[in-house]
């Protein structure tokens, strides 16, 4: 086990042959959790992958059918990118969208859960893929560091947004 692993306040499990799931609480309520993590303006504060990138497209058309683009610019001039479609809408509640990074990673149905209690919301993220093959390759990329770095940031985020 890696020190981020035992250092972790994020939770990630294999409920399928085909899932990845991540639970986290955070110590904010869910409305802010959910704006924070669907609207333009909170995005880029937070979702920045490893340390030296930057988001630099954030587009998002939040609705059923509604569209979503994001991309990011490393030090050295790399770009990444990413989108989809959103499928349902639930404000502080639920959010589910397909996921496309192109290339060699596989698609995905993307579901949000948003639970509040007490102030605090835990979110559980599943990651559904067409595959386990493209599941695992996805869990050996490294992924949960990033995962990580990126709900580090958001916690530190919710917390100056509280």
């Amino acid at each position: 086990m890696t020190n981020l692993e035992q250092q972790s306040e994020t939770t990630f499990t294999t409920p399928s042959d085909l899932e990845i799931s991540m639970t986290r609480v955070f110590d904010a309520p869910s409305r802010l959790v959910f704006d924070a993590w669907t609207r333009a303006d909170h995005i880029p504060h937070w979702m920045m992958g490893p340390d030296g990138w930057t988001m630099t497209v954030c587009e998002i058309d939040l609705r059923p059918g509604g569209a979503w683009r994001f991309e990011w610019r490393g030090t050295d001039g790399a770009v990444m990118g990413m989108g989809g479609v959103y499928q349902e809408v639930v404000p502080g509640e639920r959010l589910v969208s397909t996921e496309s990074w192109g290339g060699p990673w596989a698609d995905t149905l993307n579901t949000l859960d948003l639970t509040e209690a007490a102030g605090r919301t835990t979110i559980t993220s599943t990651m559904r893929y067409p595959s386990r093959e493209a599941r695992d390759a996805v869990l050996a990329s490294g992924m949960k560091h990033g995962i990580e770095m990126s709900f580090n940031r958001l916690a530190e985020y919710l917390h100056t947004r509280a």
